[in-house]
């Protein structure tokens, strides 16, 4: 941090001070109103904003017209403050060390003596991503996440040319923009993405929303400028109404500066581990077992639990988890359309689930179990008589329903206390030291009711959530809670700073989650990505029973050998009729087991490293890693016709070798900083370990 009189130099951000205005270096103070881009973009109901363009969020009405105030720094975060004639500003900015990446948002307060309506604010908005200009418009690139069910963390990288910027006219009506509205954050792509300016510079950028959230990357004036913040008027039906004296404070945005891609990630690598969820049961990153995938999916119970948990056990998995279906006595095939009231089921458990999470603790392992707990089932009769119409979730009055359930709002006192009594059963009375947390449908737009705006209400909602997430983990601080919804969908910054770890995908098929791998490390941390791993297809036991025979006919050793290579770039989550493979087999997941145990030191601390950078589905072979100060990790597939692959992985390592398996049939070397591995099989996996 270096202050001088005109200019504060904060990390790699700069502003200059040109009399009463206040601009990141290399924007100009004294150009055109119309085409002022604020670092703090505000709209105001009714005032003027002074451009024709669209709806672009930048120039805004307030924006355009902010007079610098002062500016002070307090430890590792910078605080400026503007105003107009209606609203004080302060933006705030926080550094952390080891990273180029800063942490972002405005406080908007309203000092006028009349109501005012907010219709954006942006948490930050970087008015000079780029110069304007037709070679750059060619030479620029930014990369975007896409999402979608068993297909998440998928890149795009186009150049701004390709999305129809020339920089031919002195601003356009273009942008590159997405706008997630909803409850599921991830649903259509990450709050994510980098930055690729044809100057050399690489900015990556992230928006800690767990609902509607928007980013734009447009032009005005002689630059390109980047908007991120959460919901607006036009993007999520938010707005707000703020009194006399009001604040209002937006979502964080996290943006960060650098040379390369690769830099950019091992910089927002170790930005999020300062602000993840942590929990001391979770501190040695334990494998799990859960027994939804491929084995129980809606329909546990007593005596088959018994039956794989002993199986299990012998395999060093720390934790069982029984999904969903111990809590309702309903059909399997039926049941979320009634659950909520999250009580053992006397039908699958005869014995109560208390009998069964004391045996799976008999075998050295700790129980755990699933619950929904922002829904109810639209049949719960239960808790639709517990529950009076303000507990729930509202349009034009009426209680929104998807995929046969009701959503519950957690700013309601009686829905605080009803689950916060759930959670207390569960760990008390059930004894669940491992609690999943699901969320598998997404509300829309919002709600209303309980604020002025459906996004109102929404923001208002992820509160409320957080605030009950906060408390359970404070007063259970020995149960590990995993968020997930519906696999990936809430895969954001705002949810993982209150989590220690997170489900990545639902996929089903071992065979395409290597490309979901590949990639999940640029978005979230190793230590925090569960990924399934479920060597026995159990779709083969929909219409007969399960067999030794049938289980170990469609289970090679490669099948067991990818699936555990899939998950040891992060959180290990077992799942599958494993109990019925031979003993080679079983034998190869006990040796995945304990490799996975082995690298719990390395994830803390490791960065990405992907040497052949991001894979595509489709691709025949895909490389991905971690990577510390003298050793790489590194996951190699084989996902089409047999035959060699040869990997740049860097000069700088001299040996390697194959860590698992340990027995080894396939030739491979390491030359001039190339590792070719010979594949024999059209689907196979091998992973190395790279010395320097």
């Amino acid at each position: 941090m270096d202050l001088t009189e005109n200019t504060i130099k904060f990390k790699w951000l700069e502003f200059v001070i040109c009399g009463d205005k206040i601009d990141v270096a290399g924007a100009d103070c004294y150009r055109d109103i119309s085409e002022r881009c604020n670092f703090a973009e505000v709209n105001i109901a009714g005032d003027n904003k002074p451009s024709h363009m669209g709806i672009k969020l930048s120039p805004s009405s307030e924006g355009s017209v902010l007079k610098y105030v002062s500016h002070e720094i307090k430890g590792d975060t910078l605080f400026i403050t503007q105003k107009s004639d209606k609203i004080e500003v302060v933006t705030e900015i926080k550094s952390y060390e080891g990273t180029s990446a800063l942490r972002v948002n405005t406080t908007v307060t309203n000092i006028s003596d009349e109501d005012i309506v907010l219709e954006s604010v942006s948490a930050f908005c970087l008015p000079n991503v780029g110069k304007r200009s037709f070679e750059n418009a060619k030479n620029s690139y930014v990369t975007l996440f896409n999402q979608s069910h068993h297909f998440e963390c998928q890149p795009s990288r186009r150049s701004f040319s390709d999305y129809g910027f020339t920089g031919n006219a002195p601003a356009s009506q273009k942008k590159i923009s997405f706008a997630n509205v909803g409850s599921w954050s991830t649903k259509e792509a990450l709050p994510q993405g980098i930055i690729e300016s044809g100057e050399g510079n690489v900015f990556m950028f992230q928006i800690e929303s767990n609902n509607s959230w928007y980013f734009e990357l447009s032009d005005n004036g002689e630059n390109y400028y980047l908007w991120l913040g959460g919901a607006t008027i036009e993007h999520g039906s938010w707005y707000r109404t703020l009194r006399p004296k009001a604040p209002y404070k937006s979502i964080n945005a996290v943006i960060s500066k650098t040379s390369t891609v690769f830099e950019a990630l091992d910089d927002m690598t170790v930005y999020r581990r300062a602000i993840a969820g942590k929990n001391k049961a979770d501190e040695n990153l334990p494998a799990i077992f859960n027994a939804y995938m491929h084995l129980d999916w809606d329909s546990p119970d007593e005596e088959r639990t018994k039956v794989y948990a002993k199986s299990v056990a012998e395999l060093g998995a720390k934790y069982y988890v029984i999904d969903c279906g111990w809590h309702n006595d309903e059909p399997a095939d039926g049941i979320y359309l009634y659950v909520g009231q999250w009580k053992e089921s006397k039908t699958r458990f005869p014995h109560g689930i208390r009998a069964t999470t004391d045996f799976i603790r008999s075998l050295g392992m700790k129980a755990g179990l699933w619950i929904e707990p922002e829904i109810i089932g639209q049949k719960c009769e239960e808790m639709l008589r517990f529950y009076d119409d303000g507990c729930f979730l509202r349009r034009h009055g009426r209680k929104i329903g998807v995929m046969g359930r009701y959503f519950l709002d957690y700013s309601n006192q009686k829905v605080y206390d009803y689950m916060f009594e759930t959670i207390r059963r569960m760990v008390e009375e059930y004894v669940a030291d491992y609690i999943k947390l699901d969320y598998n449908q997404d509300i829309g737009v919002g709600a209303d009711g309980t604020a002025e705006s459906f996004g109102g209400v929404l923001e208002k909602q992820s509160a409320a959530y957080f605030k009950w997430i906060d408390d359970i983990r404070k007063a259970f601080p020995n149960v590990i809670f995993e968020t997930c919804s519906s696999g990936g969908m809430r895969t954001d910054y705002a949810t993982l700073s209150h989590f220690s770890l997170v489900s990545t995908s639902d996929q089903t098929d071992y065979k395409k989650y290597p490309y979901i791998v590949a990639n999940f490390l640029a978005a979230v941390l190793p230590e925090q990505g569960a990924v399934w791993s479920y060597p026995v297809d159990g779709y083969q036991f929909a219409a007969t029973p399960a067999t030794y025979e049938k289980a170990n006919e469609s289970t090679s050793r490669e099948t067991v050998i990818m699936n555990m290579i899939n998950t040891f770039l992060g959180r290990m989550h077992l799942a599958s009729h494993i109990d019925l493979l031979s003993d080679d087999k079983r034998a190869l997941i006990k040796e995945g087991v304990e490799y996975y145990d082995s690298l719990t030191p390395v994830k803390k601390i490791a960065r990405p490293f992907l040497p052949c950078g991001f894979a595509s589905f489709g691709d025949e072979h895909v490389a991905t890693g971690l990577k510390t100060e003298n050793k790489a990790y590194l996951s190699v597939y084989n996902l089409g016709k047999p035959g060699e692959f040869s990997i740049n992985v860097g000069k700088e390592y001299k040996k390697a070798t194959c860590a698992y398996p340990k027995s080894n049939d396939l030739k491979y070397s390491l030359k001039n900083g190339i590792l070719t591995v010979e594949f024999i099989e059209a689907y196979q996996a091998r992973f190395f370990e790279l010395e320097i």
